[in-house]
């Protein structure tokens, strides 16, 4: 799944959580996703700036979901991800194995393929311990770091009903 598809189906009430995140802790990635997407359909970036704010959400959510916005989205998640949701990424880590640096970023390689017994056992886990929307997007993103993916996250993905973006 690309990062436009995943704009297209996550519950906006993620997107609004992401970008609170980001308007209170680091005001300048959201002023530069604005900036970003608000140059890519050729506006200003005050245009977006004058609406209220849970408009600026659904615009900037809308935006994403273009094909194109692909890597601006992202970029989006994972910096959201990396600063706002280390303690998930840290216990995902922990959980199938992957060295990090105790933030959750991953330190040398990204195996090969992940041991289904371990992933199944830290997405049992961690589901019930973390929104379980903003868990799936992560999921998916990491899930983006190989090309094709973990066939094994893959089919987790695909076959959990607890792991949805809606």
């Amino acid at each position: 799944m690309k990062a436009h598809q995943i704009f297209t189906e996550i519950d906006p009430a993620v997107v609004t959580e992401m970008f609170d995140w980001f308007r209170a802790n680091d005001r300048n990635v959201y002023k530069s996703v604005v900036s970003t997407l608000a140059a890519e359909r050729k506006v200003r970036p005050v245009f977006v700036q004058k609406k209220s704010l849970k408009d600026q959400y659904a615009w900037i959510q809308k935006t994403l979901q273009i094909k194109s916005s692909d890597a601006v989205g992202e970029q989006v998640m994972q910096s959201y991800l990396m600063a706002g949701q280390q303690k998930m990424l840290g216990m995902f880590c922990d959980g199938v194995g992957i060295e990090h640096d105790g933030n959750g970023s991953v330190t040398g390689e990204l195996p090969e393929e992940l041991d289904k017994a371990q992933l199944d056992e830290t997405v049992d886990k961690l589901v019930d311990v973390f929104d379980p929307k903003i868990f799936t997007m992560y999921l998916l993103c990491f899930n983006m770091q190989v090309p094709g993916g973990y066939p094994g996250l893959v089919e987790k993905l695909e076959s959990d009903e607890r792991l949805t973006l809606a």
